[in-house]
């Protein structure tokens, strides 16, 4: 996300309070926009729609989307990390011709892969009329899109047009879906609520092609990528299934609910966990525009001298820098998150009271906050590692992730519901304590990781 960092930072500067505001509002929409837009959306729709629907078919709508974020996240993770290092590279080479030409290859390549699952998931398993499993399908795929074309936003500089298009995708899907919900039902919600995602795609896609120079010659010249990025390739689809692990577990528990549409959900669990999530969104947007982009500035100067002969005093003063930017990110991202946690957590009875959320959801909603802000920590770090092209131990501490996540969820189900959500809570706990020792063993040791243990010709 450095690249459009660097003018949401600059928009922050101005000096104005409004500028501060604009900033972060930007970032948070650039970094979780489809995210943002799927809750607002999803409240919309579901208020709207309930006078003119029954519980049941509110129940159907809802487990559609979530199940569609579920497949689509998973799906589109691998492809969507192999081109995000392709459009790096170009970057770093100064070549963009080819830059917008990978985009329809992409999307190509993530509907290739999601068909054979949804397909037959919507069309022979779940029970629905036919309008319904259609626009689920539909949604699904235009989902999926939306994520991969949120790979080249991150290096686009127009941040009021991604704003803009997701504003706009916004409020069409609400409307679209409260206009259509009386006539329709869950079919209405999803056709409006698809109409506002494909809004939301086609304008992004149209700025991509404009702000990219060239056309689309060679639209998978980015296939040997996943030869040569496999472990990115896999760890990115573990750590997105590591996300979704523990909702999965959950839904084997005794206390789940099996809608008459074939799905499973437990929504009380589901719902903590997902308004626990937002509490992530300001970190993320901060990290964008300050920690990210301050260490970027004192990696890019540490290899940057290396590339141009510099003295080893020079070098050794970079990557103190490089210590410095790491530890100041740490205590920032503690002080940010760590306060909007607390915050969270000793105001979660008011929250609730003022939301009408039920208050059986309460203390996973708790656990959901805590284990979040290890999560935020685990995401970041993650990145962190993968910018010093630390492959594996990015692929190693996804797998742990997901192994922690799978595992501890599970052993909360034998043990009841007093303790459904500290599975997620321990393993984003044991994946961070695990990912902070390997970011700063990985930083201490970066002359040597550079000049020898990378160095084919020292190793020799």
């Amino acid at each position: 996300m450095a690249g459009i960092g660097f003018e949401l930072r600059r928009l922050a500067g101005r000096g104005d309070l409004m500028g501060i505001v604009q900033g972060y509002g930007h970032a948070a929409w650039v970094t979780s926009g489809p995210w943002l837009f799927t809750i607002v959306c999803l409240a919309g729709v579901v208020a709207v729609g309930m006078p003119v629907t029954t519980p049941a078919e509110l129940a159907t709508f809802r487990a559609i989307v979530v199940y569609n974020f579920a497949f689509s996240l998973i799906l589109s993770a691998a492809p969507a990390i192999v081109i995000t290092r392709y459009l790096a590279n170009c970057i770093y080479s100064k070549d963009l011709s080819q830059a917008a030409a990978v985009l329809p290859g992409g999307l190509a390549l993530i509907w290739a892969a999601t068909i054979p699952v949804a397909a037959p998931f919507y069309f022979l398993y779940v029970t629905a009329d036919n309008a319904t499993r259609l626009a689920a399908f539909v949604n699904l795929m235009l989902i999926a899109g939306i994520w991969l074309v949120n790979v080249f936003l991150t290096a686009l500089k127009n941040y009021r047009a991604i704003t803009l298009s997701f504003a706009a995708g916004m409020a069409t899907g609400a409307v679209s879906g409260a206009l259509l919900a009386p006539y329709w039902s869950v079919a209405g919600m999803l056709a409006g609520f698809d109409v506002g995602l494909a809004m939301i795609l086609f304008l992004l896609i149209a700025r991509i092609f404009a702000e990219y120079p060239g056309g689309a010659s060679q639209p998978f010249t980015f296939f040997p990528g996943f030869r040569r990025y496999w472990d990115l390739a896999v760890a990115a689809a573990a750590y997105q299934a590591a996300v979704w692990a523990d909702k999965l577990v959950m839904w084997t528990a005794p206390d789940r609910e099996v809608l008459p549409s074939g799905f499973v959900l437990f929504p009380d669990y589901e719902s903590a966990m997902f308004l626990a999530y937002l509490s992530m969104i300001p970190a993320i947007a901060a990290f964008t525009l300050t920690i990210e982009t301050g260490f970027f500035e004192s990696y890019q100067q540490f290899y940057g001298d290396i590339q141009h002969h510099a003295t080893y005093s020079r070098i050794e003063a970079n990557h103190r820098k490089i210590m410095e930017s790491f530890g100041e990110g740490a205590r920032n991202f503690l002080v940010l998150q760590g306060s909007i946690s607390a915050c969270a957590v000793l105001l979660a009875p008011q929250l609730f009271e003022s939301l009408g959320i039920h208050f059986v959801q309460l203390a996973v909603f708790r656990m959901g906050i805590v284990g979040a802000f290890f999560h935020a920590g685990v995401l970041f770090l993650l990145i962190v590692l993968a910018y010093l092209d630390a492959r594996r131990a990015v692929l190693w501490l996804s797998i742990l992730f997901l192994a922690g996540n799978g595992l501890f969820t599970w052993v909360t189900v034998q043990l009841g519901f007093r303790y459904y959500g500290s599975g997620y809570l321990l393993s984003a706990l044991v994946t961070f304590g695990c990912a902070f020792v390997a970011c700063a063993r990985r930083i201490g040791r970066l002359p040597f990781e550079t000049f020898i243990r990378n160095n084919a010709s020292a190793q020799g």
